[in-house]
């Protein structure tokens, strides 16, 4: 001061000039830490002060820069607030399954084709045979030919009195019953094709004359009337009328029908 007063004392034309030096720390330092706060962040206060109490620039600055870096830390995740999220694309959502739709949804139903049904074979009857033997699984106990010296014109069947007779083929019945001819009971059918067949001491008939019959169909039972000495049939084959007896065995074998004969 003594020097500057020397000087504008030896100086009287030049006016009296007065240049203050700034301190460091004051304004300037102020202005350096709202420039680090950044937008809109009021009352922070820096402490500043004159004179030869004020603290150290050191100090102020590192605390400035700690007021600065929290701001800028407080200011940063505002930001972040504020800007738009992005919605990341939501991944596309599966179909429901049968199994995890509502019990109100009616499930898809499978049509499936039905099989075709095969055609059921019709039943084929085999032809019921046209000759058949009068009476099966008999016993033969006489055979056609001579016993005790006279001609024993048909063969005799042998089952327990009652068994079915049965018409050895179709035709029709020309005589039932008992006419005192020594056969007992016994019927006729007349074949229509030139041989009759004859079935003597049955214990009844199950015909009458005059009905048409069928090869199988039973037309009286097993007995001993007449001149017999024991229940059976009396079987005989009448060629071209009555009374013409021929062998029943070969009549018969000649049909398909094997007697032991």
């Amino acid at each position: 001061m003594q020097e500057e007063n020397i000087r504008n004392e030896s100086t009287p034309d030049a006016p009296t000039r007065h240049r203050l030096r700034p301190r460091l720390g004051g304004r300037a330092l102020v202005i350096g830490t709202a420039a680090l706060v950044g937008l809109g962040l009021a009352g922070v206060a820096v402490a500043t002060t004159r004179g030869e109490g004020s603290p150290t620039p050191a100090a102020v600055a590192i605390d400035a820069q700690a007021r600065a870096e929290a701001a800028d830390r407080a200011d940063r995740s505002v930001r972040e607030s504020a800007d738009p999220v992005t919605p990341s694309a939501s991944p596309t959502t599966p179909a429901p399954s049968p199994s995890s739709a509502s019990p109100s949804a009616s499930p898809t139903k499978q049509v499936t084709a039905k099989p075709t049904p095969r055609p059921t074979p019709k039943k084929t009857s085999k032809p019921a045979p046209a000759w058949v033997i009068p009476m099966a699984d008999a016993q033969i106990t006489s055979c056609y030919g001579q016993r005790w010296g006279t001609l024993h014109a048909g063969i005799d069947f042998a089952l327990p009195a009652g068994t079915p007779i049965h018409a050895a083929a179709a035709g029709t019945v020309v005589k039932a019953g008992d006419v005192g001819d020594g056969y007992g009971i016994s019927v006729f059918v007349d074949h229509g094709n030139g041989y009759l067949t004859h079935y003597a001491h049955q214990s009844r008939t199950a015909v009458s004359e005059g009905a048409t019959v069928k090869a199988g169909q039973v037309i009286g039972y097993e007995g001993s009337t007449g001149d017999s000495t024991g229940p059976h049939l009396h079987f005989e084959v009448h060629q071209g009328q009555m009374w013409n007896q021929i062998d029943p065995a070969p009549f018969l074998r000649a049909r398909g029908i094997d007697v032991a004969c």
